[in-house]
């Protein structure tokens, strides 16, 4: 499944849109420029809802009733890209999605990445997220089997007992 793909199935969320993610870094190259710029004191560019597309379709399908949030294991100290992350979660959060932390001393064998889309609705999917050691995305894996998609809401409410929210984490984080 291509990048374009996971945008087209965004495109269809009507009830819920989760992530989790667990790896302490990526390597994302739309995100060097921003990191780069991160480690050497600068500011960011806009990232907003009027321009960024991502953040468009989030506000947009909160404002419709569709609920987006994510789980964001962490491990201390904070690396980078954590750190990094943390000013785009911000960005999310004020488009509508619900950004949450867990250390993950808290959270046992979560696995790997995904996305869960429409949980608990006919439509229900689920994307797996594969990276390599370094970070890279590897494949993207789209699945609907009834089983799978019990297991990872499994995984996503065993992450979310134990997150606080990014304004709770922010608040009482030393390390950003």
């Amino acid at each position: 499944m291509t990048g374009a793909d996971l945008a087209a199935l965004f495109d269809t969320v009507t009830h819920t849109a989760f992530r989790l993610e667990t790896r302490q870094s990526y390597d994302v190259a739309g995100d060097l420029a921003g990191l780069r710029a991160f480690r050497n004191g600068l500011p960011r560019p806009e990232r907003s809802v009027r321009t960024n597309a991502f953040l468009r379709r989030i506000a947009q399908q909160t404002i419709a009733g569709a609920r987006w949030s994510r789980v964001r294991v962490v491990e201390y100290p904070l690396t980078e890209y954590v750190r990094y992350e943390l000013l785009g979660y911000v960005e999310s959060q004020a488009a509508g999605e619900e950004i949450r932390l867990v250390d993950r001393d808290f959270v046992e064998d979560i696995g790997e990445d995904f996305w869960l889309l429409d949980a608990g609705t006919p439509r229900g999917r689920a994307v797996l997220m594969h990276y390599d050691d370094q970070g890279r995305i590897v494949d993207r894996e789209l699945a609907s089997d009834a089983a799978l998609l019990a297991q990872l809401a499994g995984r996503q409410a065993a992450v979310e007992i134990h997150a606080v929210s990014l304004n709770a984490f922010l608040a009482g984080c030393v390390d950003v």
